[in-house]
């Protein structure tokens, strides 16, 4: 599996390319295709980033992210 530097991952903000990408506890996750991500933006988080530490303040669990394809590793 490729790994990703932070600076990579947040080129996949939906702004800057056409995928959108979010990080979560070293796994990078593709969220191009959920309408909740439109335009690289789900409620307050912004694709991009590592969500690691904002998923305790997030109405769901991590179970969310097994809808999704791991496209990556985040180095460090």
């Amino acid at each position: 599996m490729r790994n990703y530097t932070k600076s990579q991952l947040a080129l996949r903000n939906g702004q800057d390319k056409e995928e959108i990408w979010v990080a979560y506890q070293g796994k990078i996750y593709d969220v191009t295709t959920s309408r909740l991500w439109k335009n690289g933006k789900h409620y307050q988080h912004w694709a991009g980033q590592d969500l690691t530490e904002e998923l305790h303040d997030a109405p769901h669990t991590e179970e969310v992210f097994k809808k999704f394809e791991v496209v990556g590793m985040l180095s460090a």
